[in-house]
């Protein structure tokens, strides 16, 4: 018999199964998928960078320049660092 895949928390309100979690953690540039359960989905620029929907977090200056800084790591860097520009006019 097979067990249920238990559910996990990846941002703020978001839950998906464990199993989808360690695939999103597989595409290059996702490895911290999953770590930042307290950041709203809307506040993650990973999904513009080629990289999982829930990384790359930008909620914070100190984020933001991380996210910058380590967006060689995804598929399109430059997607990862117009969306930290455009999210940094908002604030």
């Amino acid at each position: 018999m097979k067990k249920p895949n238990k559910k996990v928390t990846v941002a703020k309100g978001i839950k998906i199964t464990r199993a989808k979690e360690k695939k999103m953690e597989k595409s290059p540039g996702s490895s911290n998928t999953g770590e930042y359960k307290k950041v709203k989905p809307k506040e993650f620029c990973g999904a513009s960078g080629g990289s999982s929907k829930y990384s790359y977090p930008v909620n914070t200056s100190k984020r933001r320049k991380a996210a910058v800084k380590l967006a060689h790591n995804a598929p399109n860097p430059a997607g990862i660092k117009a969306c930290v520009k455009r999210k940094s006019k908002k604030k």
